[in-house]
């Protein structure tokens, strides 16, 4: 670990001048937000990360879970993994991100974790988090031994010939079924982004994971009010039954009305370079009476696209079951109330 200056922000203010205001950060400073650290700290040890300046936002008001007067949920950056998925409203409402909550990491992990820092949680590519070796997301240029090298554990959707990085949060595929969006507030003032296109994919730059600029700060995460009668679940699918990253994962919201599906988002997690929504499933599922055949055409349509590589290709299939399997699930389930709980 390198030596760095540490700040401790008093207001959200001064986090985002410490973080891309200073003369500093001005002449290309690395400037990181510390929160529940459960990711940055490890970098650092690793020295895959090397910040000049370390921000601590600890003391920032951002712990809440408020409910919104459109009826949707307001959760702050600071929220921990471990509050927000036993918060009641949410393990009413939007199951399906108390379940994501509940499979990552550990108890003390989650206890520690952040909603801020889950969001932005970087990949477990082993080249990534190896200094000596080279990597694109590290160092733009220098290659992706990962193609060619160890890759089991990596994505199969979304990549480019420069990363097949896969992204790890069980947080972020289910905020993507939700349809979540993100609070950022920066050097140009505040703005908010649809999570859908909060990530980029690879391409070109893997360097480049978000829409994050220099100085931007994410201080919360909305997400709208839940449909009358909608179903959750996220199943995921590991090496280990816990303390394990997802090989495939996915995130259902499922409404049910008549017979028949008249609301569904899907997202995949493990098999992505981004938490990775699946409309071309939706499409095939909307209308359709909720049964195996149009379950499996939707776990075929969601995998089309996929390019595994010589060790990963069982992904495909783990992710197709995987699927069909929390379909079976969320349609299955008794329909949740709506807005069933107030503060």
């Amino acid at each position: 670990m390198q030596n760095f200056h540490f700040v401790r922000a008093a207001d959200v203010a001064a986090a985002v001048r410490a973080g891309g205001a200073s003369p500093t950060a001005q002449q290309g400073a690395r400037v990181r937000f510390l929160a529940g650290g459960t990711t940055l700290v490890d970098l650092m040890k690793l020295d895959v990360e090397q910040p000049e300046y370390v921000v601590d936002i600890n003391r920032l008001p951002l712990d809440e879970v408020e409910s919104t007067p459109d009826g949707g949920l307001l959760i702050g950056a600071l929220v921990r993994n471990a509050d927000l998925a036993q918060d009641e409203i949410v393990q009413v409402d939007y199951a399906v991100l108390s379940q994501a909550l509940m499979a990552g990491a550990s108890a003390q992990l989650r206890n520690m974790a952040s909603t801020g820092g889950n969001l932005l949680q970087r990949t477990r590519c082993v080249y990534f988090r190896d200094p000596a070796s080279p990597c694109n997301k590290r160092d733009p240029g220098s290659g992706c031994p990962a193609i060619q090298g160890f890759h089991r554990n990596l994505a199969v959707l979304g990549t480019s010939e420069h990363c097949v990085a896969s992204n790890p949060s069980d947080m972020n595929v289910a905020l993507m079924a939700l349809e979540a969006t993100v609070h950022i507030e920066g050097m140009q003032g505040r703005r908010t982004v649809p999570i859908g296109d909060f990530f980029y994919l690879p391409g070109d730059t893997p360097q480049r994971e978000t829409v994050l600029q220099a100085g931007d700060l994410v201080t919360h995460v909305s997400l709208p009010a839940p449909r009358q009668g909608s179903r959750s679940v996220y199943l995921k699918l590991r090496d280990r039954a816990s303390y394990e990253f997802a090989l495939a994962s996915a995130a259902v919201v499922l409404g049910i009305a008549d017979g028949r599906i008249d609301h569904v988002r899907v997202a995949l997690g493990g098999v992505g370079t981004r938490p990775w929504r699946a409309p071309e499933a939706e499409a095939l599922l909307q209308g359709q009476a909720p049964d195996e055949g149009v379950f499996r055409a939707a776990a075929d349509a969601a995998l089309r696209d996929a390019r595994p590589l010589r060790d990963n290709g069982f992904k495909v299939e783990l992710a197709r079951r995987c699927l069909v399997q929390a379909l079976r699930q969320a349609a299955a389930e008794p329909a949740a109330a709506g807005a069933g709980v107030s503060r």
